[in-house]
């Protein structure tokens, strides 16, 4: 199974005290769901997402709210990795002042000031209700998102970088259920294929005290926007960690990864925007 795959192959993902309950969840969903899902957002492997279309990427997003409740299942749970900052694992940074911004390219407080560098990434993500078909946007409630800079380490966590806090930050859903993070396009390390970590709360309440997570997943880039953005200054590492990984056998995504898969739009050069739908 996939989670005992993730455990051999990085360090960054572990937990499987917590993967086996969650895989127990997301048979069960499938089966629900039967053989005829259609996926939400984001597209196959094979499907061109490069930026000539980004336009049929960006209908396929915003019709994901109208899909019937048969074609509806909530984003895969995930484990949240061992650098969450949530608190679960030491360090908490969402009781902190400053966090709930949408420019998470910064620290924030008084012992950071650091800025993280790289190809330039807006993240939306649209909480929406499963039970109801993926029609209902959840207005209200709160998003924790958190990735790896280009370098492939965590703030808070990763050597040379444990005072900052940035690609960390909290936002609550408006009123179509979305929230958007400015952010940078994370690096490829060593055993996982490129991705951005989040929790969704039930309120910013919720999620600035750090309790009761409704959903924690991930959410994952197109092989030809990686191969694009990787080929830019800063990023050569992940050129070669790429190579090794792909979503088929990466030990998250490997048992399917079309509700997760980011719609892109953009460029190397100009920066480009993530969206993805997270049923709830």
């Amino acid at each position: 199974m996939h989670r005992h795959h993730d455990d051999e192959v990085h360090e960054h993902d572990r937990g499987l005290s917590y993967d086996l309950p969650v895989l127990a969840r997301r048979r069960m969903i499938r089966l629900m769901a039967g053989a005829s899902l259609v996926p939400l957002v984001g597209c196959s492997a094979d499907e061109d997402t490069s930026a000539s279309s980004s336009s049929s990427s960006s209908s396929a997003a915003s019709s994901a709210g109208s899909s019937s409740s048969a074609e509806c299942a909530t984003i895969p749970s995930e484990t949240a990795g061992p650098y969450p900052g949530d608190g679960s694992n030491g360090v908490n940074v969402l009781k902190e002042s400053g966090v709930v911004r949408g420019d998470i390219t910064k620290s924030f407080g008084d012992s950071a000031g650091g800025t993280a560098e790289g190809v330039p990434l807006t993240v939306t993500l649209t909480v929406v209700d499963a039970a109801s078909g993926c029609g209902t946007p959840k207005k209200g409630a709160a998003v924790y998102l958190w990735h790896a800079d280009r370098d492939g380490k965590y703030s808070l966590y990763s050597e040379g970088i444990t005072e900052e806090n940035y690609l960390r930050g909290v936002q609550e859903t408006d009123d179509k259920g979305q929230v958007t993070f400015t952010s940078v396009f994370p690096g490829c390390y060593d055993g996982r294929w490129p991705h951005i970590h989040f929790e969704v709360y039930g309120s910013l309440a919720d999620a600035t005290a750090a309790t009761s997570i409704t959903s924690t997943s991930q959410l994952a880039f197109p092989k030809d926007t990686c191969d694009a953005v990787y080929a830019t200054d800063g990023y050569g590492q992940s050129v070669t960690n790429l190579r090794r990984i792909s979503l088929e056998t990466d030990g998250i995504f490997s048992d399917g990864y079309d509700q997760q898969l980011a719609a892109m739009s953009g460029s190397a050069g100009q920066g480009y925007t993530a969206t993805l739908t997270v049923p709830v």
